[in-house]
C-alpha cells in the first residue's frame, strides 16, 4: 500500500496545546476553516499533535488514541499496550500476530521489533490512519509485516488465515469500535485462532460498553477468560484462550517472566503477579467482574 504523506500543519495552541497539529489535508487547504472545526470538535478525521517530545494520534481533541515518545519511538508509552503484551507469558513464540487497529503503530512496531520470527498483520479500516503510519515510524511492509486496509468485521468473516494471537485494539472517538459489539464478530475471531491461540482485547469506553464486550467474549470463550484492569488509564484488557481448560502453573509463569523481561524490556514479573491476583479473585468470584470471567490455558 502506498503511503500518502500529504499533510498540512496548524499551531497546537488552537487546542490549548504546544507545538503543531498535523492534518491529512492538501497544503492549500483553508487553515482558518480547519482551525474553527478543530476548536468546535467538528473535524471528523484523525489528526496528530506533536509537542516536540511526544507525538500523539487523536480521533477527537479529548481522546488520545496512541502516543509515541520521539526519543523512544518503538517503546510502548501507554500502560494498556504493555499489558496487552502479557500474552507472551502464555505464548512466548507466536508465529503470526494479527493487530486490529493500527493507530500510531505502537503494538505493530513492538511486535515487529521484538518478535523477529513472527509475521505481523495489521488490519486498519481508516485510510487516514494508515496515511500517518510513516509519521509514527511504522516499518515498511515486507514479507514479514503488512498492513491490510479493511474493516475488521469483514476481514475476519472472510479471511482463511490463522493467527496465534489477535490483539484487538480497534477504537473510534468514543472507545472500542461499536461494530465489534456482536456475537458473530467474536465467533469469527475465535474461528481464526490457532488451537492454542489467544485473543487479547483492549476495552475502552463507558462501563456498559465494557460489560457488554466482556459478556460477548465470555460467551464465545466460556470458562477461558481473564480480565485485567488498567487502573491508570481506565481500560480493561481481556485475555481469552482457545485451549481446553487447564489451571495455569503460576510458578512456571513467574520463572519465565524474568526471562521475558530480559528479552523484551517489559516488566513481565509484575504482569504475572497482577494476572495471578486477577485470576484468583475471578475464580473465587470475589471481584467486581462477572463470575464467568475465568481462565484456561496450556503453555507452549
Amino acid at each position: 500500500m502506498t503511503r500518502d504523506t500529504s499533510r498540512c500543519a496548524v499551531p497546537a495552541d488552537v487546542l490549548n496545546g504546544y507545538g503543531q497539529i498535523y492534518l491529512r489535508e492538501p497544503l492549500d487547504a483553508d487553515v482558518h476553516d480547519l482551525k474553527a472545526r478543530l476548536r468546535q470538535g467538528d473535524y471528523s478525521k484523525p489528526f496528530v499533535m506533536d509537542d516536540g517530545a511526544v507525538r500523539s494520534l487523536h480521533f477527537s481533541p479529548a481522546f488520545v488514541q496512541s502516543a509515541m515518545s520521539l526519543d523512544q519511538p518503538h517503546a510502548l508509552n501507554l500502560a494498556y499496550t504493555r499489558k496487552m503484551m502479557g500474552f507472551l507469558l502464555f505464548l512466548p513464540r507466536p508465529k503470526h500476530v494479527v493487530v486490529v487497529g493500527l493507530g500510531g503503530g505502537s503494538l505493530t512496531k513492538f511486535c515487529h521489533g521484538q518478535l523477529p520470527r513472527a509475521r505481523i498483520t495489521t488490519v486498519e479500516k481508516d485510510e487516514d490512519v494508515i496515511g500517518f503510519s510513516d509519521f509514527f515510524d511504522v516499518p515498511a511492509q515486507d514479507e514479514r509485516m503488512r498492513i491490510v486496509h479493511a474493516d475488521a468485521v469483514e476481514y475476519f468473516a472472510t479471511t482463511e488465515e490463522r493467527a496465534d494471537v489477535i490483539l484487538l485494539d480497534g477504537c473510534d472517538a468514543c472507545g472500542i469500535a461499536p461494530e465489534f459489539g456482536n456475537p458473530r464478530f467474536y465467533q469469527n475471531l475465535r474461528a481464526r485462532l490457532q488451537p492454542r491461540g489467544i485473543l487479547v482485547a483492549n476495552l475502552v469506553g463507558p462501563p456498559d460498553v465494557h460489560k457488554m464486550h466482556r459478556r460477548l467474549i465470555a460467551d464465545t470463550f466460556p470458562g477461558q477468560v481473564i480480565v485485567q484492569n488498567v487502573a491508570t488509564e481506565g481500560n480493561r484488557v481481556v485475555f481469552a484462550f482457545n485451549d481446553p481448560w487447564r489451571a495455569p502453573d503460576w510458578s512456571v509463569i513467574e520463572r519465565d517472566a524474568r526471562k521475558l523481561a530480559r528479552r523484551h524490556g517489559l516488566d513481565f514479573p509484575a504482569f504475572a503477579r497482577k494476572l495471578q491476583r486477577s485470576y484468583a479473585r475471578q475464580v473465587l468470584g470475589s471481584s467486581g467482574d462477572e463470575p464467568d470471567a475465568m481462565i484456561s490455558m496450556r503453555r507452549s
